[in-house]
């Protein structure tokens, strides 16, 4: 069924990641463990780095603000520090936390997979074929996830259906603001140097769609395998990103 709106309205898309190009379960099962299981060992060959050095700081910056149970930091020792960023690390990573230094350091973890060709960006199926399909339309094509922009341009890039970052004129992470927030899109829209009504988002979040159509962006929602619908179906639904447009 095709979307309730003028195609010719409808100049970019703007699509989320997870649950929407790529499977939950690759995020969850394949790039945040290893993320997790490498931390340690990366930030220890790293460390003399400024950008590292600084990243470290400012995750030991929003302990105050983590939940409870997140474990002791020491700083006795470099060895001491290094060892609870990475134990923290991945207690974050476990909670699937969208704090910016994390999702950088994650990034550059996940960069060296990437280039070592120990990771391939998972997407579905239809991705390529919508993907070419719309900037065969003429239309623009960003992406919008809480991961790093680095992290979205190795996926895209190293993808099991070859390199689409061809396709994708422009990337936003949380250093935009966060995805439940209104300004947020607003913030993309004017980078876009479009009118929010001009832009489509899909993702398979409500609230990140609410946040989308309150900044008048128009909505899609993601119904993948595995992501419940809408309980008051306020966004229109799709299974498949080749309905968009077809």
């Amino acid at each position: 069924m095709p979307l309730p709106l003028d195609p010719t309205e409808i100049r970019a898309l703007l699509l989320d990641i997870e649950g929407t190009a790529t499977p939950i379960d690759f995020v969850f099962k394949t790039l945040f463990p290893f993320a997790a299981a490498r931390a340690a060992e990366f930030l220890l060959r790293h460390s003399d780095q400024t950008e590292i050095k600084e990243l470290i700081e400012e995750l030991r910056g929003t302990r105050n603000s983590a939940a409870a149970g997140a474990p002791a930091w020491n700083e006795t020792t470099n060895q001491e520090k290094l060892s609870s960023a990475a134990a923290y690390i991945a207690w974050l990573i476990a909670r699937d936390s969208k704090i910016t230094p994390l999702k950088t350091l994650q990034g550059k973890i996940w960069e060296e997979g990437f280039l070592r060709g120990e990771l391939k960006g998972e997407v579905y199926p239809d991705v390529p074929l919508a993907l070419a399909r719309w900037k065969n339309q003429g239309r623009r094509i960003a992406i919008f996830s809480s991961g790093s922009v680095l992290a979205q341009k190795l996926l895209f890039t190293h993808s099991t259906a070859g390199n689409l970052s061809k396709f994708l004129e422009e990337y936003f992470d949380t250093t935009t603001g966060p995805k439940r927030e209104a300004s947020s899109y607003r913030k993309i829209a004017e980078s876009l140097k479009l009118p929010p009504e001009q832009i489509l988002f899909v993702s398979d979040v409500g609230e990140e769609l609410d946040a989308a159509q309150s900044a008048g962006m128009r909505t899609a929602h993601s119904l993948r395998p595995g992501i419940a619908p809408l309980r008051d179906a306020r966004h229109f639904a799709i299974r498949d990103l080749t309905e968009i447009f077809s």
